[in-house]
């Protein structure tokens, strides 16, 4: 997996995805009152600065800059927003509930939990970050309605037999990468009782064409000749990791499909690995260099549909979206088709890595061409 260096830029616009607008999804705050993660890089800062006193300084192994980048993630401003406004908004979720937050990180979600009423909330986090979390939970008075517990789920035995709700925010690059999924479906079937929510319960991948000569023709197409050299075996290995980027709705060639939902309430591990089809429709005369998949996320259990979406013509989001560039360059024109499928599966040596194959064609007026490409995502 690579990353467009620099790339910060905000692929701004509606929710207008095809497959969304059944979905009511709210776009969150623009702007948070604070930033939270710059807030407890500041506190940690400080807190390494006072002399004297004599205490255990809790993480103090780590700077502020390793809690910022860390917790990067639980403030990006639409999933944080999103998920606070599920949690305030649905109190009859949370209120005299036994919650369990999977990969708590600073524990944000487990304090809006036990904002919204929470009988307890059981907070499990692998990472050092556990002990931060604690120390948070105390200094904002959680600390008899929050529980945080520092190891992994599939080691660690809760106090309790069975939990009312199951919240995480679990989700990798590509939805499926690096994520915490069958975490999240093993706690669900050890602890979630009869009748209990999964929150998020619904995921959903997607699939668009855009057109991008100038990067694929920048960082890509360069090896070919690298000051008169041949270097075209590290172009070969560039093709094969997908690229994490933010990438700006004009881009965007064809419609954008659906290419699988999952219901994290019923589905089982084995349901992460995947061979679907698709049919790409051109909007305009234009050269495509690239697929891109992005996915979104919904609450169905609310009082009304929520939820937020990582495409590119959404308020952009840590996640970006994944772009998987083509050996091909197609000339397609207006109203013509690409067809083909991909194939998702987890791979063989890390589950947490994942293997991408696809199939793509183009029967076109100005362009023919049936290929098969293979993607790694390390």
């Amino acid at each position: 997996m690579d990353q467009r260096k620099g790339s910060g830029g905000d692929a701004n616009g509606g929710l207008a995805e095809a497959t969304a607008s059944r979905l009511r999804f709210e776009d969150p705050d623009e702007v948070m009152e604070e930033n939270p993660a710059a807030a407890a890089a500041a506190a940690a800062a400080g807190a390494e600065g006072e002399e004297g006193g004599g205490e255990e300084v809790i993480g103090s192994d780590k700077t502020s800059a390793d809690y910022y980048f860390d917790s990067y993630s639980h403030f990006d401003v639409v999933r944080t927003k999103s998920y606070q406004n599920v949690i305030t908004q649905n109190s009859f979720l949370f209120k005299d509930k036994i919650v369990l937050d999977v990969g708590a990180g600073t524990g944000i979600l487990s304090l809006f939990c036990a904002k919204a009423g929470a009988k307890h909330v059981y907070a499990i986090e692998c990472s050092q970050m556990a002990d931060m979390a604690k120390e948070i939970v105390k200094t904002n008075g959680y600390s008899n309605v929050i529980t945080v517990i520092k190891g992994k789920v599939e080691e660690i035995e809760l106090p309790v037999p069975k939990v009312d709700v199951i919240i995480s925010e679990w989700m990798g690059y590509f939805l499926l990468f690096e994520n915490m999924l069958n975490t999240v479906l093993y706690a669900r079937d050890k602890w979630l009782a009869d009748g209990g929510a999964v929150l998020p319960d619904k995921a959903s991948l997607h699939l668009t064409a855009i057109e991008d000569a100038e990067y694929k023709e920048d960082k890509i197409e360069f090896w070919n000749n690298v000051y008169g050299f041949d270097m075209r075996c590290i172009k070969k290995q560039a093709m094969m990791e997908p690229l994490v980027d933010t990438v700006d709705a004009n881009q965007i060639v064809t419609n954008c499909q659906l290419l699988k939902t999952m219901d994290i309430s019923k589905m089982t591990p084995g349901d992460a690995s995947f061979t679907v089809p698709f049919k790409l429709v051109a909007e305009r005369n234009d050269y495509i260099h690239a697929l891109v998949a992005y996915f979104n996320v919904s609450f169905t259990k609310c009082h009304k549909m929520m939820g937020f979406s990582t495409g590119p013509r959404s308020k952009a989001t840590h996640w970006k979206q994944t772009v998987l560039y083509l050996e091909d360059v197609l000339t397609i024109c207006e109203g013509e088709t690409i067809t083909g499928s991909m194939t998702v599966t987890p791979n063989k040596k890390n589950p947490r890595d994942i293997d991408i194959k696809l199939y793509y064609a183009l029967s076109g007026h100005r362009c023919q061409v049936s290929r098969t490409q293979h993607y790694k995502m390390r």
